[in-house]
Protein backbone atom coordinates (compact mmCIF):
# COMPACT_ATOMS: atom_id res chain seq x y z
CA UNK A 1 0.00 0.00 0.00
CA UNK A 2 1.61 3.38 -0.85
CA UNK A 3 2.14 6.19 1.77
CA UNK A 4 3.39 9.41 1.23
CA UNK A 5 5.42 11.20 3.83
CA UNK A 6 6.05 15.05 3.70
CA UNK A 7 8.45 17.64 4.84
CA UNK A 8 10.55 20.82 4.11
CA UNK A 9 7.47 23.52 5.66
CA UNK A 10 8.77 26.15 7.77
CA UNK A 11 8.61 30.54 7.88
CA UNK A 12 10.17 32.38 4.86
CA UNK A 13 10.19 36.13 4.39
CA UNK A 14 8.08 37.55 0.91
CA UNK A 15 10.63 36.39 -2.39
CA UNK A 16 12.19 33.95 -0.55
CA UNK A 17 12.49 29.91 -1.33
CA UNK A 18 11.31 26.60 0.34
CA UNK A 19 11.61 23.10 -0.84
CA UNK A 20 9.25 20.13 0.20
CA UNK A 21 10.18 16.72 0.25
CA UNK A 22 7.34 13.78 -0.60
CA UNK A 23 8.88 10.31 0.34
CA UNK A 24 7.19 7.95 -1.35
CA UNK A 25 6.94 3.98 -0.14
CA UNK A 26 4.91 0.73 -1.07
CA UNK A 27 4.62 1.31 -4.46
CA UNK A 28 5.81 1.15 -8.30
CA UNK A 29 8.14 4.37 -8.86
CA UNK A 30 7.22 3.91 -12.54
CA UNK A 31 3.16 3.38 -12.14
CA UNK A 32 1.86 6.27 -9.98
CA UNK A 33 1.29 10.09 -9.70
CA UNK A 34 2.06 12.29 -6.72
CA UNK A 35 0.14 15.97 -6.32
CA UNK A 36 1.05 18.45 -4.02
CA UNK A 37 -2.45 20.56 -2.88
CA UNK A 38 -2.64 23.35 -0.46
CA UNK A 39 -4.95 24.64 2.56
CA UNK A 40 -5.24 28.20 3.79
CA UNK A 41 -7.36 28.86 6.73
CA UNK A 42 -10.50 29.30 5.84
CA UNK A 43 -10.36 28.25 1.76
CA UNK A 44 -10.92 24.90 0.21
CA UNK A 45 -8.00 22.58 -0.29
CA UNK A 46 -6.46 23.58 -3.97
CA UNK A 47 -4.24 21.33 -6.29
CA UNK A 48 -1.59 23.23 -7.32
CA UNK A 49 1.51 20.71 -8.73
CA UNK A 50 1.40 17.08 -10.21
CA UNK A 51 3.90 14.59 -11.81
CA UNK A 52 3.28 11.49 -13.62
CA UNK A 53 6.33 9.15 -12.30
CA UNK A 54 5.86 7.30 -16.29
CA UNK A 55 6.83 9.91 -18.44
CA UNK A 56 7.36 12.93 -15.78
CA UNK A 57 4.65 15.30 -16.68
CA UNK A 58 3.80 17.86 -14.98
CA UNK A 59 1.16 19.93 -14.37
CA UNK A 60 0.67 23.34 -12.69
CA UNK A 61 -1.52 25.60 -10.68
CA UNK A 62 -1.58 28.99 -13.15
CA UNK A 63 -0.53 30.74 -9.82
CA UNK A 64 2.58 28.88 -9.05
CA UNK A 65 3.50 28.80 -12.94
CA UNK A 66 7.25 30.21 -12.95
CA UNK A 67 7.82 29.72 -9.40
CA UNK A 68 7.38 26.63 -8.20
CA UNK A 69 8.80 23.27 -10.20
CA UNK A 70 8.44 19.88 -9.30
CA UNK A 71 10.88 17.13 -9.71
CA UNK A 72 11.34 13.53 -8.76
CA UNK A 73 14.40 11.95 -7.52
CA UNK A 74 14.10 8.00 -8.36
CA UNK A 75 17.02 7.06 -5.77
CA UNK A 76 15.39 8.56 -3.48
CA UNK A 77 11.44 7.59 -4.10
CA UNK A 78 11.42 11.32 -3.82
CA UNK A 79 9.43 14.03 -5.25
CA UNK A 80 10.31 17.69 -4.52
CA UNK A 81 8.40 20.54 -4.86
CA UNK A 82 10.75 23.75 -4.87
CA UNK A 83 9.21 26.66 -4.22
CA UNK A 84 10.59 30.38 -4.95
CA UNK A 85 9.57 34.34 -4.94
CA UNK A 86 7.32 32.92 -2.12
CA UNK A 87 4.59 35.43 -1.82
CA UNK A 88 1.71 35.85 1.49
CA UNK A 89 -0.66 33.92 -0.37
CA UNK A 90 1.55 31.05 -0.77
CA UNK A 91 1.09 30.72 2.98
CA UNK A 92 -0.43 27.41 3.54
CA UNK A 93 -0.52 23.58 5.10
CA UNK A 94 0.54 21.74 1.63
CA UNK A 95 0.07 18.24 1.72
CA UNK A 96 1.48 15.30 -0.56
CA UNK A 97 -0.51 12.97 -2.44
CA UNK A 98 -0.29 9.84 -3.65
CA UNK A 99 -2.23 8.28 -6.80
CA UNK A 100 -1.98 4.35 -7.68
CA UNK A 101 -2.50 5.69 -11.69
CA UNK A 102 -1.25 8.56 -13.79
CA UNK A 103 -3.20 11.71 -13.46
CA UNK A 104 -4.36 12.99 -17.11
CA UNK A 105 -4.38 16.53 -17.28
CA UNK A 106 -7.42 17.08 -19.45
CA UNK A 107 -9.23 19.29 -16.81
CA UNK A 108 -8.36 23.14 -15.48
CA UNK A 109 -6.88 21.67 -11.89
CA UNK A 110 -6.03 18.37 -10.48
CA UNK A 111 -8.89 17.03 -8.39
CA UNK A 112 -8.91 15.54 -4.30
CA UNK A 113 -10.78 12.26 -5.68
CA UNK A 114 -8.03 11.37 -7.87
CA UNK A 115 -5.53 10.80 -5.06
CA UNK A 116 -5.98 8.04 -2.65
CA UNK A 117 -2.78 8.12 0.24
CA UNK A 118 -2.50 11.54 1.51
CA UNK A 119 0.15 12.89 4.00
CA UNK A 120 -0.10 14.81 7.22
CA UNK A 121 0.96 18.44 5.88
CA UNK A 122 3.36 20.63 6.42
CA UNK A 123 2.90 24.21 7.29
CA UNK A 124 4.08 27.10 4.91
CA UNK A 125 4.30 30.49 6.42
CA UNK A 126 5.30 33.58 4.34
CA UNK A 127 5.57 36.87 6.34
CA UNK A 128 5.17 40.13 4.45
Amino acid sequence: EMEVVESGGGLVQTGGSLRLSCVVSGASWDDYAIGWFRQAPGKEREGISCINTDDHSTWYRDSVKGRFTISMDNAKNTVFLQMNSLKPEDTAIYYCAGSVHRIEFYEPTIQQFEFQTWGQGTQVTVSS
